[in-house]
């Protein structure tokens, strides 16, 4: 089962497919082990799908044991091969994954010791005397080397059946209320939904003219009706931002609960966090004391100033101890595989695109997890601002103290998996520096629900099998570019509209010539190279005014001047 995924990831490493399939030391050593991190894995990113996880795991570790150097070292008058030291792995490890999109360089050393240890412990590395299992892996000079079994973790096969019944199930579901027939498996990329006249005629359906819809009484649209809207608007633009052809690798469509969206999107403050109706949801009231303390600090209503040193301390492991106590993260377990794969959306030129995805994902929430969302990424984020801050820590400072703690209390999986540490740093820091416009409630959302409740009323469609249903209005998005791209259009377009009012200038025939010598000099100055382009030579810009003499005409009308005697 693992077969295809070896090749992939050794591909990615810049193994060949033969060599992929011996084990490590069967290949000549060092021959396949550049001197730095391998340079395919920094730029390729794990595409959207299940158990990215785990596939991100494979990844890591066959870069790893392709791209680490090996070399022989000597310890206790002893000569080893094909080994490294523990300070070496932390080294090569820790600038490949600063410099992989999927982490980023917000990833510590720490991190990255923390990560061989559990390559220790899952047998991708053993010591020198071939032991592993346990944990005890420092940045040291530890001698490690590479075991002779592929470390690569098998994917879980979904089975065939059970996929078949869960998409037939929810084409039912989705056919029984609206036929809203347009929700393909097969939309377009980078395309939103479209309703076509292919569609209309497969429907034989026949549109009802002006006259008759104002005869038509509006249809009254149910509770079921408006929730069904909910989830369909929300997949429907999720799918189309993050740009996949089908939703049903990265979330089940009957994951996404309508009551959670319609009341967090309408149960807010002024500030747009949610408010919740049931208070025993809520946090404790001496948890938003605290929290409102640290996040005012030290301008705070609720509490006195502090009357002894490390106050501000023991108020942020109160708040630590009771988000690392809860069940649960944040997320939610269920959407743990959702949030994964917006991870590799996490980079520079992608993201508006993450911000757009995050934005639509935490309304998926359960409202008190939404709210404990919004006011702890409203508390560490003014924390990691604040410059009148205590220092919380004695070795790390305040943003790094808040992503190494509250990590884990935002994202995990039910199943520990070995990357969940990296992926929820990464994800965390990522909230901080955008928490205010991710967690705010899209406005858009709302204008496309009530679009779609208003042409189930009005734009009806006349089907004698199914009675009344309503076609989806057509959504069009523009197309995503690079900022290369962005910049070379934006030159460009202007370019070319400053060109068509040079050759409005020329053509206008209204305009005197001496007012049009005048304005193409000055035109000349703005843009010479523009000019240039349109008369390359002096003989061009000669010809559009013809053939003028250079020697003016001499005067052939004198006017004498006038003489007065002069009297004495």
């Amino acid at each position: 089962m693992a077969g295809p995924t070896v090749v992939r990831g050794c591909a990615a490493a810049g193994v060949s497919e033969a060599e992929c399939r011996l084990p490590p030391p069967c290949r000549a050593p060092g021959a396949d082990r550049p001197s730095g991190p391998v340079g395919g894995m920094e730029n390729q990113g794990v595409p959207p799908g299940p158990y990215r996880a785990t596939r991100l795991w494979n990844e890591v570790t066959t870069s790893f044991r392709a791209g680490m150097p090996l070399r022989k070292h000597r310890q206790h008058f002893k000569k080893y091969g094909n080994c490294f030291t523990a300070g070496e792995a932390v080294d090569w490890l820790y600038d490949l994954l600063r410099n992989n999109n999927n982490f980023g360089p917000e990833v510590t050393r720490q991190q990255t010791i923390q990560l061989l240890r559990k390559f220790l412990k899952n047998h991708v590395i053993e010591d020198i005397k071939g032991k592993w299992g346990s944990e005890n892996l420092d940045d040291n000079s530890q001698l490690f080397r590479f075991p002779a079994n592929s470390p690569l973790k098998t994917l879980p096969r979904r089975h065939p059946e059970l996929r078949k019944n869960r998409i037939e199930n929810f084409s039912k579901d989705k056919d029984s209320i609206f036929k809203l027939r347009n929700l393909s498996r097969r939309t377009p990329k980078k395309h939103g939904l479209h309703f076509s006249q292919e569609n209309a005629e497969k429907m034989n359906c026949e549109i009802i003219n002006e006259d008759q819809e104002n005869s038509v009484d509006n249809r009254e649209i149910s509770q079921k009706d408006v929730e069904e809207v909910w989830r369909y608007v929300i997949l429907i633009y999720l799918q189309t931002i993050l740009g996949v052809s089908s939703l049903e690798e990265v979330i089940n469509p009957k994951q996404v609960i309508p009551q959670y969206i319609m009341y967090n999107m309408t149960n807010t403050s002024k500030h747009g966090v949610v408010i919740l109706q049931d208070k025993s949801d809520d946090l404790p009231h001496w948890v938003l004391s605290a929290m409102k303390c640290l996040a005012n600090w030290p301008r705070s209503n609720d509490l006195n100033n502090p009357t002894y040193v490390g106050f501000e301390r023991d108020v942020f492991r109160t708040i630590a101890d009771y988000f690392l106590d809860l069940p649960e993260p944040l997320l939610t377990f269920e959407y743990y595989e959702l949030f994964v794969n917006i991870l590799g959306l996490l980079q520079p030129h992608l993201e508006r695109v993450a911000i757009d995805a995050l934005q639509l994902c935490c309304l998926l929430l359960p409202p008190p997890n939404r709210r404990r969302l919004q006011l702890l990424m409203r508390m560490i984020s003014r924390m990691s601002q604040n410059v009148d801050m205590p220092q919380l820590h004695d070795a790390m400072g305040t943003r790094s103290l808040m992503i190494h703690t509250f990590s884990r209390c935002v994202l995990r999986c039910a199943e520990e998996v070995d990357l969940d540490e990296l992926l929820a740093a990464r994800l965390v820091s990522f909230l901080m520096d955008h928490q205010q416009e991710i967690l705010q409630v899209p406005s858009y959302l709302q204008t496309a629900v009530e679009k779609h409740l208003d042409y189930l009323r009005k734009g009806h469609i006349k089907n004698p099998g199914d009675g009344v249903i309503a076609p989806l209005p057509t959504y069009s998005y523009c197309k995503q570019i690079s900022a290369q791209e962005f910049d070379e259009q934006k030159v460009s377009t202007s370019q070319a509209a400053v060109a068509e009012l040079l050759e409005n200038i020329i053509k206008n025939k209204s305009l005197p010539v001496k007012e049009k010598r005048k304005k193409l000099k000055q035109f000349q100055k703005e843009y010479p190279l523009i000019y240039q382009k349109r008369f390359p030579t002096s003989e061009s810009e000669a010809a559009l005014f013809g053939d003028k003499p250079t020697i003016k005409q001499p005067m052939l009308i004198l006017r004498k001047p006038k003489f007065r005697t002069l009297r004495y």
